[in-house]
């Protein structure tokens, strides 16, 4: 049960580690970048994504670095999601953009291929939104999202969010103009 607060938005001292009954979700790690590389290589995983799939180590690296950099200019929050029992990182999630103004957020993320299906999402998803609410103090999270990914959309539902609005050739990617939905959760 996700529970809403009245308090003002309050961005952490210090990095917040989550935990829920099966993930640790830290923050990303220069050593991740193997495993970052690995995922958004991947044509699966971009599929649903407006973004060209990552062809270098260094480029995994640089986006670690800058995710690293968001956090500690107050920008965003990027967590790592790795299973309890070890073996690297499966996901990453977190809240992609800040307006502490409008106690708002962008929350996004993305899941290793073998661990699709086993529910790993919704945990470290609703363990995030919790978070958002209760202890940054919130009073709305936004997901961008292709009208086309049932997945990530059945997700949202689950949690809460309702679509709040749809846009018609939002962005362009390879040649053509994609449609996207925006769904919202409110404390």
């Amino acid at each position: 049960m996700i529970t809403p607060s009245t308090k003002l938005f309050t961005f952490p001292e210090s990095f917040p580690m989550l935990e829920t009954k099966r993930l640790k979700l830290r923050s990303l790690r220069p050593t991740d970048a193997g495993a970052i590389l690995e995922m958004r290589g991947s044509s699966l995983v971009n599929r649903f994504i407006g973004r060209p799939e990552m062809q270098s180590q260094e480029s995994a690296e640089e986006l670690v670095s800058k995710t690293i950099q968001a956090f500690q200019e107050r920008k965003g929050i990027a967590w790592a999601g790795e299973l309890k029992s070890g073996n690297g990182i499966i996901g990453t999630c977190g809240f992609n953009t800040l307006e502490p103004l409008n106690r708002r957020a962008e929350i996004g993320g993305e899941m290793h291929p073998s661990f699709w299906g086993k529910r790993f999402a919704p945990e470290a998803f609703e363990a995030i939104v919790q978070y958002g609410f209760s202890s940054l103090g919130l009073h709305s999270i936004e997901a961008k999202v292709s009208p086309e990914n049932k997945s990530a959309i059945a997700l949202l539902k689950h949690l809460g969010f309702e679509q709040e609005a749809w846009f018609k050739d939002r962005y362009f990617f390879a040649g053509r103009f994609y449609p996207m939905a925006v769904y919202v959760a409110f404390a």
